[in-house]
């Protein structure tokens, strides 16, 4: 089994060693001008907080909520700094860094449960749970995480109900046994599925309006081998594929599809990459098939340059993995690049400027083809800049309160790039708009987290229940102590 050391090695030859790095953070008094903070991915949060704090156990958080509690002042939580809405920093708040809140509390091996603090992020848990099982013969491992970045914290997870290429789950309310939350009032709750239950509903996707989590219990798998099945197909059969996957045992897996404009590939043809498990024997090899950082920027360039080549070499790398052998918990980590744009415009110079923003569109699995149609034509009538995209699977959750995944859903997940003037921005928000309309034609739905760009109509359509979220909010946090730019747009939205 690999070591802790032995892990970080390798994360840094894939370009993830940074996301064990903790985010630049000011001293706890805050300086007169305040300090600016934004999003790493979007880069279009920028906001001016009073100050951060970044506790380093329980009782050092549960003394800075009830000290901003009694200075009757606004606290705004971050983690890995990667959402895009403005959930993690309110404007004049004082911000709490996470990343002090670090960690395994305790491990379970006889049930497979971890607690851990909540701002532990990925790479880090999957290391230290390899670490602290050396020698095990069948060690516990993560069950998902959301893909895409890995330098995210777990109670960030939690915030958002993630979901990941897991065939058969639900978002991660699946995993969480139990968590610490500091509420208005400064108290330690502990919140599970039978203990303080509506704070449980109302914190896992709640985005950090209900408190502060502290610890996290994870439910943890037992980890195993996984062999990588690639094919490229038709979109039009894609949703039976993945079904037909599901049935024959298949873990993970997702749909990477074409996003060159110019081509008949458009939204109609993808690498369809599954994950089965394999025999326990079956050897993992040291050195397998990878792309490097190089690879990955060069695949950032040319999809923002030349798509049909980006998807070509895409498709002639994943293809040429076929077969391969991973751990089911280490196949998860990601290359992700920070601030990828600015490498990129040393490159492609202004074709670069901007960033890419991210929406999600849940529809109905058998309603998948004919959507996707209709986007496609809509994006060549109205030349939208598509850089990448997939589609992936969800399992139906009726556990928490603002749940997103109401059904089983097909996932689908666009990336446009955007300048940042007002005239790119306001352009990008009308096709966002306009694929939540035609996702709601199919009574599906869309993935709160990524923007605030949806009207009144459409979030009520696609969360009815949003009204008495933000009541709830209010009786469990009369003062509003915890707020967000997020929680802001949308209280003013339901003001009138």
């Amino acid at each position: 089994m690999l070591t802790r050391r032995e892990l970080l090695k390798r994360a840094t030859r894939a370009g993830i060693a940074a996301a064990l790095m903790p985010a630049a953070c000011t001293v706890p008094t805050p300086e007169p001008a305040g300090v600016w903070v934004n999003d790493v991915h979007s880069q279009l949060n920028r906001t001016r907080v009073l100050g951060i704090d970044r506790p380093a156990n329980v009782e050092a958080l549960q003394a800075v909520v009830s000290k901003a509690r009694n200075e009757e002042r606004s606290i705004s939580v971050m983690g890995g700094r990667h959402a895009m809405g403005g959930q993690q920093f309110g404007s004049d708040t004082f911000l709490i860094d996470m990343n002090g809140m670090q960690g395994i509390h305790e491990f379970d091996a006889q049930k497979g449960e971890v607690e851990i603090g909540a701002g532990m992020q990925w790479p880090e848990l999957i290391a230290d749970l390899l670490e602290l099982q050396r020698g095990r013969e069948r060690p516990w491992g993560i069950v998902q995480k959301q893909t895409g970045a890995d330098r995210l914290s777990i109670g960030g997870a939690l915030a958002a109900n993630v979901h990941s290429r897991g065939l058969s789950y639900q978002p991660i309310v699946q995993d969480v046994e139990a968590f610490t939350l500091i509420d208005a009032r400064g108290e330690i709750l502990r919140c599970s599925r039978q203990e303080n239950t509506e704070l449980f509903q109302l914190t896992i996707g709640g985005y950090g309006l209900f408190g502060v989590i502290a610890t996290v219990r994870l439910r943890l798998a037992p980890r195993q081998k996984i062999e990588r099945v690639v094919e490229v197909t038709d979109v039009s059969g894609i949703a039976s594929r993945f079904e037909e996957r599901i049935e024959q045992g298949f873990l993970f897996g997702d749909f990477q599809y074409s996003t060159d404009v110019q081509s008949e590939s458009l939204l109609r043809q993808g690498v369809f990459s599954c994950y089965r498990p394999v025999d326990p024997d079956t050897p993992v090899p040291e050195s397998q098939h990878a792309l490097s950082r190089d690879n990955w920027l060069s695949l950032l360039e040319l999809g923002h340059v030349n798509r049909a080549e980006a998807f070509n070499q895409y498709s002639t790398y994943y293809l040429g993995t076929n077969g391969q052998v991973y751990w089911s918990d280490t196949h998860q980590l990601s290359t992700y690049i920070d601030d990828y744009h600015f490498e990129l415009g040393r490159r492609i110079g202004a074709l670069s400027e901007g960033t890419e923003m991210i929406t999600e569109i849940d529809v109905p699995r058998n309603a998948l083809a004919p959507f996707l149609e209709e986007v496609r034509a809509d994006f060549i009538e109205n030349d939208v800049n598509l850089i990448y995209g997939t589609i992936r699977m969800i399992e139906r959750d009726d556990e928490t309160f603002l749940a997103w995944a109401r059904e089983p859903w097909a996932c689908i997940i666009f990336n446009l790039h955007t300048a940042h003037d007002a005239e790119s921005l306001d352009r990008t928000a009308e096709h966002f708009r306009r694929l939540i309309e035609r996702g709601r034609a199919y009574g599906g739905t869309y993935y709160l987290t990524y923007h605030r760009w949806a009207t009144r109509d459409q979030l009520l359509a696609c969360y009815p229940r949003f009204p008495e979220f933000l009541q709830l909010k209010l009786q469990h946090d009369p003062q509003e102590l915890f707020q967000s730019d997020w929680y802001r747009h949308y209280r003013a939205l339901f003001s009138g």
